[in-house]
C-alpha cells in the first residue's frame, strides 16, 4: 500500500473512533495490507482488496478472551 493511502486510512480511523492514538502503518514484507495499533499495542490489519475496478479495505481485528473484562 502506498503512503498516502495509508495515512488516509489513519486518518479515517482516528476519525471515526474519535481516537487520536490509532495509528497505521505499512507491513514490511506484504504490500496488500497494512498494520493497525493504538500507541504500541498492536490491534489488527487492513487488507486491500481490489476487485472490479473498485477498491475496498477489511479491517480484522483479533480479541482474545483473556483481554475481556470478567
Amino acid at each position: 500500500m502506498e503512503t498516502s493511502e495509508i495515512k488516509r486510512l489513519e486518518a479515517y480511523l482516528r476519525d471515526k473512533f474519535r481516537l487520536p492514538a490509532i495509528s497505521v502503518k505499512a507491513r514490511p514484507i506484504k504490500d496488500d495490507s497494512c498494520e493497525v495499533n493504538i500507541g504500541d499495542e498492536f490491534i489488527g490489519v487492513i487488507f486491500k482488496d481490489e476487485e472490479d475496478g473498485e477498491t475496498s479495505y477489511a479491517f480484522q481485528m483479533a480479541i482474545l478472551d483473556i483481554d475481556l473484562p470478567e
